[in-house]
């Protein structure tokens, strides 16, 4: 472990960056555990996930990033359960005690959480190879989380965003192009994703069933399939990608762009199944957000998930999408 003194003096220097407030934190940051005072009617969500530096995002990733990262992938996931976010958790691994890297780590951490309403009230600090897992809890009415179960055959497949950018920007990262400006916002969407709490709560009464896509839209499409036992097929000219000219600068053909959309991962977007007759309600919540509803696919019975070509045809898929033990070292999700 960290030596004590530097250790305590890490947690105070991220817990400076952090900002207090919420009524609902009885006791925070500085004691064996925090005290929490969950509403009445609602029910707790709890989600957590781990960020490893060279798996998660590129060696030498900006520490304001990578603290916004770590807390967004999280942030993501409640989104994806329509969940309110209220607190965080952080367990921090550092190979050495940089306070400096440290309190820019808590600032992007920070400007994230006070965009979404969160607030930072515990974890813990140690020594080792760079990683950073993050708990994040929030809340919804009672019986109303979103949930994968639920789509049933004659729902429409949606999204709200262009899938494919953050592969595209870690494809530029790849090439030693970070600081190239074609590629600033599909780099931005890589280090700071910014998760769709505002959808997620949009959906409650609508969506039949919704995921966080961070895997890839086929792999996270296919949890869905699974858990409501129905096929999905999506219409690959549908699909929302990132522009093939741009991806043109970086040696890629049209059908890379397609797995990028397909199975790229880190898009950190909400998919969502709508059954027809939400269809006009769910354009109409998303355009009060100023979010496009994008029809990409339908729900069938059956099982797994198919893509549809452009002539109906059954398109060959290069890429299922990241799976840590699945043999592809060379993603990241």
């Amino acid at each position: 472990m960290v030596a004590p003194a530097d250790e305590f003096a890490l947690i105070r220097r991220l817990a400076a960056t952090q900002r207090a407030g919420r009524e609902d934190v009885l006791l925070g940051i500085g004691d064996d555990g925090a005290v929490l005072a969950p509403a009445s009617g609602r029910h707790l969500v709890a989600v957590c996930d781990t960020l490893v530096a060279g798996r998660h995002f590129p060696e030498h990733t900006d520490a304001f990033a990578v603290g916004w990262k770590a807390l967004a992938v999280n942030l993501s996931d409640l989104a994806a359960m329509g969940a309110n976010a209220q607190w965080a958790l952080l367990a921090l691994t550092l190979p050495a005690p940089d306070a400096g890297w440290v309190e820019r780590f808590g600032l992007g951490f920070a400007t994230l959480a006070k965009m979404s309403g969160v607030e930072l009230v515990g974890g813990d600090t140690t020594r080792g190879p760079l990683s950073i897992t993050v708990t994040a809890l929030g809340s919804v009415a009672a019986g109303s989380a979103l949930r994968r179960d639920g789509a049933r055959a004659g729902d429409r497949v949606c999204i709200a965003g262009v899938l494919g950018e953050a592969a595209l920007g870690l494809a530029a990262i790849g090439q030693g192009l970070r600081a190239d400006a074609r590629f600033a916002h599909c780099i931005a969407r890589l280090d700071r994703p910014e998760p769709q709490l505002a959808l997620g709560q949009a959906l409650h009464g609508i969506a039949s069933a919704c995921i966080d896509v961070s895997d890839g839209l086929l792999a996270d499409l296919g949890h869905v399939a699974a858990a409501s036992a129905v096929g999905i097929r999506v219409e690959l000219a549908r699909v929302p990608h990132p522009p093939l000219a741009l991806a043109g600068a970086l040696g890629l053909d049209a059908g890379d762009v397609i797995d990028l959309a397909l199975a790229g991962g880190d898009d950190y977007l909400l998919a969502f199944t709508v059954p027809a007759a939400q269809l006009a309600a769910a354009h109409e919540r998303l355009a009060a957000l100023a979010l496009p509803l994008v029809e990409i696919g339908e729900v069938r019975a059956g099982c797994g998930v198919e893509v549809a070509g452009a002539d109906d045809s059954a398109y060959d898929v290069r890429r299922a999408g990241y799976n840590h033990f699945g043999g592809d070292d060379a993603q990241q999700d």
